[in-house]
């Protein structure tokens, strides 16, 4: 047997890495090679590393200047780890003390086996997510107790009734509807068996004999999480389309100008309290190792879900859009220009809630807040500034290497494209790039639009509030490439 700790990690695209298990290693390492032959893109580390080997001396190779960020899996584990870009010999790849002391895997020195057991933590959480808090009015001021129901959970894990919202799954053709199961780990089928009974016990699912089927899945969470979801996909394609249509944000956020104190709900599984039109449910059936069973509320995953859920909302709200309150989906943002009245506009939103049977976690609501984010905006009377996070981020990300990661930068950039100034003229390299008749090619015109997002996301102004009394510009401009106009004061 080998007296080094070997095993093969395996990374999105199932390529296969030989690593080095080393407690030794105050790091994790991976080779320039296996960079470079697995397309990851780099970070310049704020200050460069110096490598000490046991013996006290220095690789001729010098300091160490970048890391990267990789996904791989190993036992049916999934994780995320940064490792230092450096040669290490003839290994692709080092896991050092900080991943064992993390991941805490059971080793067999003697046998050299490394496997994981089950999280209970792991499991735990995705099933706490469904419910309501423990303490449901801890968070809660107490002129608004009286609502109790909004935020409990007995009545949360109640099968919610038929409204006239019920959502429908009008099918566009006949025929069969299935797809394989796919395949879980040790963790993943504990969850899932737990999920199932709980949803069995509170009567939001049932067995079911439909001749259709979609198989369940799990999706990482940011927090490292896993979320359980059914792929509706084959049933999305051959169900008609719900055109009702969601508020554009920019819009929503329009009418909060003079607000000076905010409120935010925040509805739990909102999705989950609309039910399946009866008739319909045998449509939503989903297959899993232990059996066939189908939904009695809506569940994530329908296309025609958001427009379900936003079309409920409006109308429970109808009179009090835009006066008082804004909605998208499941955020609700309660506003008010005179302080004095935003007690009795919370109250009239809680009532509604309570009235249909929807609900909120509590710990997740903000109360009389003169600065909330909403949608990812932070919003106050001043106007409309970015998450510090957000600004992190964009700080943080690496140089695209693939046109999927140019897609990715691109799908964020234009969530905050109204802070950005000639934002068009400024992308258009990378829009160049993602079109489906253009080649791969990462010059200095592409990293020098991809280096002017971030610095102008970075430094993103404040939007501040239009004011109705005073003149609008209207500021127009074009070119061979582009269109752009500019509505200021």
């Amino acid at each position: 047997m080998s007296p080094l700790f070997e095993i093969n990690i395996h990374t999105k695209n199932q390529a296969a890495i030989t690593t080095l298990i080393d407690s030794g290693a105050s790091s994790n390492f991976i080779s320039p090679t296996t960079v470079e032959k697995l397309h990851l893109p780099t970070v310049l580390l704020e200050r460069p590393r110096t490598l000490t080997m046991l013996d006290g001396s220095t690789p001729k190779t010098g300091k160490i200047w970048k890391k990267v960020a990789l996904e791989f899996t190993y036992d049916g584990h999934t994780m995320t780890h940064k490792f230092l870009v450096t040669p290490i010999g003839h290994h692709s790849a080092i896991l050092g003390i900080k991943w064992l002391e993390q991941e805490q895997p059971d080793i067999d020195w003697s046998s050299r086996q490394l496997s994981f057991p089950i999280p209970h933590s792991t499991f735990a959480h995705i099933a706490q997510e469904e419910e309501a808090d423990v303490n449901p009015l801890e968070s809660i001021p107490t002129q608004y107790h009286k609502f109790a129901k909004v935020f409990g959970k007995e009545e949360f894990n109640k099968l919610p009734p038929h409204w006239s919202y019920d959502i429908e799954i009008e099918l566009t053709e006949e025929g069969p509807l299935n797809s394989p199961l796919y395949s879980m780990t040790d963790a993943e089928s504990v969850t899932l068996k737990q999920w199932l009974e709980d949803e069995l016990k509170a009567g939001k699912i049932r067995p079911s004999k439909s001749p259709i089927s979609s198989p369940v899945m799990f999706v990482p969470k940011k927090d490292g999480s896993r979320r359980l979801v059914v792929d509706y996909r084959k049933l999305n394609n051959r169900s008609k389309k719900n055109v009702y249509p969601l508020p554009r944000p920019d819009d929503l956020m329009s009418k909060l100008r003079g607000a000076k104190l905010f409120t935010k709900l925040d509805l739990r599984w909102g999705y989950n309290n609309v039910r399946v039109k009866e008739g319909d449910e045998w449509k939503t059936a989903f297959r899993t190792k232990y059996g066939l069973f189908e939904t009695l509320v809506m569940p994530f995953g329908l296309s025609g879900a958001p427009g379900a859920f936003q079309a409920m909302m409006n109308e429970i709200f109808q009179d009090l859009l835009d006066v008082s309150v804004i909605i998208y989906l499941d955020d609700i943002l309660i506003f008010s220009r005179n302080p004095e009245d935003h007690e009795s506009h919370v109250k009239e939103v809680l009532q509604r809630l309570m009235d249909t049977q929807l609900f909120c976690k509590g710990s997740k609501c903000e109360f009389h807040q003169t600065t909330v984010q909403y949608l990812g905006i932070i919003v106050s009377d001043k106007g409309f500034s970015l998450d510090k996070l957000k600004i992190q981020a964009v700080q943080e990300w690496p140089t695209p290497t693939t046109v999927k990661q140019v897609q990715s930068f691109l799908g964020f950039a234009n969530f905050v494209r109204r802070f950005v100034a000639n934002f068009s003229q400024i992308a258009r390299p990378l829009h160049n790039l993602v079109k489906k008749e253009v080649k791969w090619q990462w010059t200095e015109k592409e990293e020098t639009a991809f280096r002017e997002l971030q610095k102008a996301i970075i430094n993103a102004p404040v939007i501040v509030h239009a004011d109705p009394s005073k003149p609008y510009f209207l500021e127009t401009n074009a070119s061979g490439a582009a269109l752009g106009s500019v509505l200021s004061q």
